[in-house]
């Protein structure tokens, strides 16, 4: 049984890599993504390895992540974990020891560039850099990540009594119980939500899906009119819209 997010992974990658993990609509401008567990456990290396190995950052630190409904939340998410960091969201007291964060975030975060990493992403589809010149001293995680290996193994891996949120630790993380989705999916399921996973409640409309085996289709900007057609279409079990 795992007891910590990058065993949960691994469980994962042995078992089925190529079945859909994330999926992402943006009903505002018709972009659909989806990753597999292989590609979603790629992208994780890679983050993982551009937090750890370019931007020094300790098994234990503080990740504040800052994005919308998107599928490089799981990723982000999933880096953190992998690497050990605990994450944080904002409004959350304390200064972090680095920041990811989407275009909305820019002006809030970029004053701390010269103390931590701050780390934005376009949020344009492929994940492709910024089309204009980013605040000095911002890294724009298009750019970077591409030249971080497939693969990463942290030399001082998490531990299941380690903080993956302020409040819950790695192994409460890989449980089916973490969050707040009210054990709405079944094993193997599919869960169809406009939540955000990057955020306090949301979280677990991403760990939930992971640890039952299962995959998540997020939305956002969610069109009520195409709800029941993407149900369908996705092959949905359970649907989850916070308020």
């Amino acid at each position: 049984m795992a007891t910590t997010f990058p065993d949960l992974l691994a469980t994962l990658l042995r078992s089925d890599p190529g079945r859909p993990l994330v999926t992402f609509y943006d009903d505002a401008t018709g972009e659909r993504v989806e990753l597999s567990v292989a590609t979603y456990a790629n992208w994780v290396a890679k983050a993982s390895s551009l937090l750890v190995e370019e931007f020094d950052l300790e098994r234990g630190q503080r990740i504040l992540i800052d994005l919308p409904t998107h599928w490089l939340g799981p990723v982000f998410l999933g880096a953190a974990w992998n690497a050990g960091l605990v994450v944080a969201f904002p409004g959350e007291a304390g200064e972090p020891d680095a920041v990811a964060c989407g275009p909305e975030g820019l002006q809030d975060h970029a004053g701390l560039a010269g103390r931590i990493p701050v780390i934005a992403t376009a949020l344009l589809p492929l994940g492709v850099r910024f089309a204009t010149p980013l605040p000095e001293g911002v890294h724009d995680f298009g750019i970077e990540v591409w030249s971080q290996p497939d693969s990463f193994i942290p030399w001082d891996p998490p531990q299941p009594d380690d903080a993956a949120l302020a409040s819950i630790s790695q192994a409460e993380l890989v449980t089916p119980t973490a969050g707040g989705t009210d054990g709405l999916l079944t094993d193997g399921g599919r869960l169809l939500t406009t939540a955000n996973p990057a955020s306090p409640t949301g979280f677990a409309s991403f760990t939930e899906p992971l640890v039952k085996g299962g995959s998540g289709v997020w939305v956002r900007n969610a069109d009520p009119d195409s709800w029941e057609r993407r149900w369908a279409d996705e092959r949905a079990t359970a649907q989850w819209l916070p308020a």
